[in-house]
């Protein structure tokens, strides 16, 4: 049975990566900071290993001891992907890594860009994404198996210990606080979006078939922010009623990256070499999981 290092496995991706691959038959050593985790992780089958990011000497040797690693941790933290393929080097072993779609966003502060969807990392990244793209053009150049996954807005139940997603919580948290969905600016700005379950079956299918070089974008629909916005509203009871907020207010209640790029932005991206892979996600429901998941 192989075994795979993951870091990030009390999070919702990771976590939901290490239950799929759990179900497909691989013994998951995951990286764990609290120890209030591990009886969590264990239930689920995975074998916590205490640590934080920043010990490099647990992360070098977990995996140089692993048949593979996936780091589901952080996109933006070069030291960890470093001393990741530097364990790995000259081993053959697969190492995943996961970017973020924010990679392709505009700053449009909620206006529309009519752009062809993005199927590669951007030549160009905006400033604010430079270091993210020179870690993922980093490890797919590292010279070994090495592939990245780039999620868009993910939805739909973790399957690990974290359950929920990043930017449809906090919209939803924010129009229980106002009474209504909100948006940024005109709230034309559209995002690609995937099903939490469709990407964890997109990491284990790159983990048994992908090609070293490999880059990977999940996606399997796309919405602007102001249908999301609608949908929040009627999942909450509030008929589907909307209304603006200004990047300044975004700024003061998401920060500046979650504004600007998490909400803010557009970012349209296409899956065809997820597809080209083999792979078939089967959700493309994104606005009526909304409604639902604030009725079931």
């Amino acid at each position: 049975m192989k075994t795979v290092f993951m870091t990030g496995v009390t999070g919702y991706i990771g976590g939901s990566v290490a239950v799929r691959l759990l179900q497909a038959g691989y013994d998951v050593r995951g990286l764990a900071r609290n120890e209030k985790d591990f009886p969590a992780l264990k239930a689920l089958g995975i074998q916590p290993v205490a640590g934080t990011l920043n010990d490099e000497a647990i992360i070098a040797a977990e995996a140089a001891a692993a048949d593979a690693v996936i780091n589901t941790a952080s996109a933006d933290n070069p030291y960890v992907v470093a001393t990741i393929l530097e364990a790995l080097a000259g081993s053959g072993k697969k190492f995943i890594h996961t970017s973020g779609s924010s990679i392709a966003g505009d700053k449009a502060r909620g206006g529309y860009a009519a752009t062809e969807a993005f199927t590669f990392i951007p030549k160009n990244p905006r400033l604010e994404k430079a270091a993210r793209v020179a870690i993922d053009r980093a490890v797919l150049a590292g010279g070994g198996h090495y592939i990245v996954i780039c999620p868009t807005m993910i939805y739909g139940n973790g399957l690990g210990i974290k359950k929920d997603s990043v930017q449809v919580p906090l919209l939803t948290e924010a129009a229980r606080e106002l009474g209504h969905g909100v948006y940024i600016g005109e709230g034309e700005n559209r995002w690609s979006n995937v099903h939490i379950e469709d990407l964890a079956n997109l990491y284990l299918l790159a983990l048994e078939q992908a090609p070293s070089g490999s880059f990977y974008y999940a996606e399997n629909g796309i919405h602007s922010l102001k249908e999301i916005a609608g949908a929040i509203s009627k999942s909450l009871g509030f008929g589907g009623k909307t209304a603006s907020i200004t990047i300044e207010e975004a700024i003061h209640r998401w920060g500046m990256e979650g504004a600007q790029f998490g909400l803010g932005s557009n970012s349209i991206v296409s899956a065809v070499a997820a597809r080209s892979l083999g792979w078939l996600p089967v959700h493309n429901n994104l606005l009526s999981t909304i409604f639902h998941s604030e009725h079931d």
